[in-house]
């Protein structure tokens, strides 16, 4: 008889980066609020606090991280922090970034290192250090990369994000390919634009209206919409599924320019 997949991220222990606030926030929730223990990760303590108690309160186990995706020593210490407190890591979501808009002419040298040291270094960090301390312990487990619709498409004024971001494509797919002989899937979500409180000003203004209207699905993304591929790619569902990009985004990165 044919088995039903297993959606159930119940035995995961999961890390999450960025997740102080917006997507990384939410997606730490959905994992946890899933059944994972999570921990979650970002240079802002305060803020990892306050995210704890809140999922908490809902019933998830979660403990606070500090962590700088730069540093080499900081991931290191938040990977021992997080084993130390939840047990055996088995998930990694690399979704730490920052973005600098300007125009092309006045991003200058420190705009592109700051965006590009926290969206692709950092990534590739946290994925190296995170898949070595698997492969110390003999260990399979899930990379799951945050990329963007701009990984594959581009808009005007953030260049440095647009080169992280489709350096951060693929990458995933070098790293699916040489940690995939040690159980470890790398994939990657790419969402289109996604209502935060960084950006629900501008989506809310005439050009966002205008943005939403290019959309095939006529809307732009809300943070639930992420929830759903997050959970089948931390779980056994998604156990022959590495190197994998998969487009939140309304249809937006097919649709014409």
């Amino acid at each position: 008889m044919t088995e039903l997949p297993s959606f159930s991220v119940a035995d995961q222990v999961a890390l999450v980066t960025g997740a102080s606030s917006g997507i990384g926030l939410h997606l730490a929730e959905i994992l946890a609020l899933a059944g994972a223990k999570v921990a979650v990760a970002a240079r802002r303590v305060d803020r990892l606090e306050r995210a704890c108690a809140a999922i908490r309160e809902r019933g998830g186990t979660c403990l606070p991280v500090a962590l700088d995706v730069t540093d080499r020593k900081s991931i290191v210490a938040a990977l021992e922090t997080a084993e130390a407190g939840l047990g055996n890591l088995s998930v990694l979501v690399n979704n730490a970034g920052v973005v600098v808009s300007k125009p092309f002419f006045e991003h200058t040298e420190e705009d592109w290192d700051h965006v590009v040291d926290t969206n692709l270094k950092g990534a590739w960090l946290m994925a190296r250090e995170f898949a070595r301390h698997l492969v110390d312990k003999k260990r399979g487990g899930r990379i799951i990369n945050i990329a963007s619709v701009l990984s594959t498409r581009t808009i005007a004024r953030v260049p440095s994000y647009l080169a992280a971001k489709g350096g951060l494509l693929h990458l995933t797919h070098g790293m699916a390919m040489e940690l995939a002989r040690y159980g470890i899937l790398v994939n990657a979500i790419a969402p289109g634009y996604v209502v935060t409180d960084f950006n629900r000003e501008f989506l809310e203004s005439e050009a966002g209206l205008k943005l939403a209207a290019r959309v095939p699905m006529k809307r732009v993304g809300q943070v639930e919409d992420l929830g759903g591929t997050l959970l089948f790619l931390a779980s056994p569902a998604s156990a022959y599924v590495t190197g994998a990009c998969i487009a939140i985004d309304g249809g937006h990165g097919v649709a014409a320019i």
